[in-house]
């Protein structure tokens, strides 16, 4: 309970912190706490880390955004895997608030995108996965699957944070065509 006494649930701590990286491209916690009307140290007894936070409202924001392209797929098989693959980077970059929250915190995007602290990464695997079983009779082995979708994500997310990464951009076709060798090579 906070000092008004107030009590909140994760969910609803998700949605406010959703809204508010919306509105202001990152969650500052006195601001969250503040705008959901409890403490500061509510506002941690419930999600127990800023990093944390900021995972799940980056994945419940590009759940969304994935599950759109996923939607508006058009194409089967491997050309389709790409097809929502190249919709969902289109609409990631067109985000400003996800552009704000890149340049803005560098540091803190890396950390939750990439580490296991944020869980980003790992839940794009595993929803990149639930891509590639939807290709009709994929071609990859259910040993390899695994690994594919692994291997898929890490060349998305080099094209995608190749400024955040490297200070550079990467070349979207050479990124699409190493992601497409990865789907090709790997039954």
């Amino acid at each position: 309970m906070g000092s008004t006494g107030r009590v909140v649930s994760q969910d609803q701590v998700l949605h406010g912190a959703c809204r508010f990286f919306l509105r202001h491209g990152g969650v500052d916690m006195d601001g969250l706490a503040s705008s959901l009307a409890i403490s500061r140290a509510t506002l941690y007894r419930v999600v127990h880390s800023r990093d944390g936070l900021l995972g799940d409202v980056l994945w419940v924001l590009a759940d969304r955004v994935l599950a759109r392209a996923r939607r508006e797929r058009t194409n089967g098989g491997v050309e389709g895997v790409l097809e929502v693959t190249r919709r969902f980077v289109g609409q990631l970059r067109a985000a400003g608030p996800f552009r704000a929250f890149l340049s803005g915190e560098p540091e803190t995007a890396a950390r939750v995108l990439f580490n296991a602290s944020g869980g980003v990464h790992r839940r794009a695997v595993s929803a990149q996965k639930e891509i590639l079983l939807e290709v009709d009779g994929g071609p990859w082995s259910t040993a390899a699957l695994d690994q594919v979708a692994f291997l898929y994500v890490r060349i998305v997310e080099s094209a995608l944070y190749a400024e955040l990464l490297t200070g550079s951009p990467l070349d979207p076709e050479l990124a699409e065509r190493a992601a497409r060798t990865v789907l090709l090579q790997h039954r």
